[in-house]
């Protein structure tokens, strides 16, 4: 039996068990990863992995040595299949089974899919490693790029494409990029930024089906019309991997169902993407889909598990690289009103701004502003 077992090898699995040795805990740690590959960093994928700049060596999240001095079981190509809470059982493929004390629940998301599209040679989405090296092996020889969605990767999918000299055209309906993470102003902004670099935004745009020739995906069909398309890439966003828990008895609406304490039942937790928890200061159910929150939240449920019975209280926060901007953003915007400039200017792609809904500030962001939008922080931090 393992004291405490986690299901997800990635960046919220590994800090829930580092954490609980740099505590501590001298009990056995079981990690296990459905894929094959030691713990890995997924937002290089999209940026440095597509582009070339690193090699898939560079991603990973611990060197070997390192890994083996946490003293953890760490098995790989082992998929999660169900859990049985009353017995404190996990099965595994293989139908083995691996009992627990504690049960971190950290699978992390699914890409989402589009039945017309799924399975077209051409096609991709991009989650994993292995995801990444096959788009970028046919990216190699393609010269047009279409990525049908509009959000964090789809925009940043779109960046790597046109710095790798691909003509570049983004499909999304609603009105502007990003709109969800950071409002409508921000992401008119963003998709000033793609046009200016030579992106086709195509934006308040549906995807109706491909065109697909001698079995390869050629063109999209648009509501705007047919694009050319050497390769697609789907970037629709994604869903909790939670599949292998349907019929466990857990609580399950868009995430696994959490306490503000992120325990889902007694001995059970869920982290990172996974997991929507109550956040007390907010006074609602919050699921994050970032990759600070997987680490600040795998030490939270560390704590936790060695009694500390603390609430998660994080101030959301994502940053993301595009073109030559890095945008930062505290909080959320997605209810903003008004954006604020505080300093700078955005016509010089410089600048801080706050976000505020009913007089108060709710987020602030940061283009290529790292040191401003740290201080600008505490104007939500106090209030949050």
């Amino acid at each position: 039996m393992s004291d405490v077992l986690v299901v997800g090898a990635s960046a919220a699995g590994l800090a829930t068990a580092e954490s609980l040795r740099r505590r501590g805990f001298t009990g056995s740690i079981r990690l296990i990863g459905d894929e094959v590959h030691q713990p890995y960093d997924r937002p290089p994928l999209s940026k440095k992995v597509l582009s070339g700049v690193w090699g898939a060596d560079q991603t990973a999240l611990r060197a070997p040595a390192d890994l083996a001095a946490l003293d953890i079981d760490l098995v790989l190509s082992s998929r999660a299949v169900s859990v049985d809470v009353r017995r404190q059982e996990v099965v595994v493929s293989g139908g083995r089974r691996l009992p627990y004390g504690d049960l971190v629940i950290a699978t992390g998301l699914a890409p989402r899919r589009l039945g017309a599209f799924d399975g077209l040679a051409g096609t991709h989405v991009l989650r994993t490693l292995d995801d990444v090296e096959r788009l970028r092996a046919e990216l190699a020889a393609a010269e047009r790029l279409i990525v049908l969605g509009a959000g964090v990767l789809g925009c940043e999918i779109a960046a790597t494409g046109r710095q790798l000299g691909l003509g570049v055209t983004v499909v999304d309906p609603a009105p502007v990029p990003m709109g969800a993470q950071v409002g409508p102003e921000i992401g008119e902004m963003l998709a000033g930024l793609h046009r200016a670099n030579g992106v086709e935004v195509l934006t308040g745009t549906k995807a109706e089906a491909p065109v697909v020739s001698n079995g390869r995906i050629t063109e999209v069909l648009t509501s705007a019309g047919l694009v050319a398309a050497d390769v697609v890439v789907v970037a629709v966003g994604s869903t909790p991997a939670t599949d292998w828990l349907e019929d466990s008895g857990l609580i399950l609406d868009d995430g696994v169902v959490c306490d503000s304490r992120c325990r889902a039942a007694d001995n059970i937790y869920a982290v990172g993407d996974v997991a929507r928890w109550w956040h007390e200061r907010q006074a609602r159910s919050v699921r994050l889909e970032n990759r600070t929150n997987a680490t600040e939240q795998g030490l939270a449920v560390a704590d936790n598990i060695m009694g500390a019975n603390k609430p998660y209280v994080p101030v959301p926060y994502f940053w993301t690289d595009q073109y030559d901007i890095r945008m930062q953003v505290f909080g959320d915007l997605s209810g903003a009103h008004t954006i604020r400039v505080l300093e700078g200017d955005p016509a010089t792609r410089k600048f801080v701004a706050a976000a505020e809904s009913g007089g108060r500030v709710v987020g602030v962001i940061g283009w290529n502003s790292a040191r401003g939008v740290r201080k600008a922080r505490e104007l939500i931090a106090d209030r949050d």
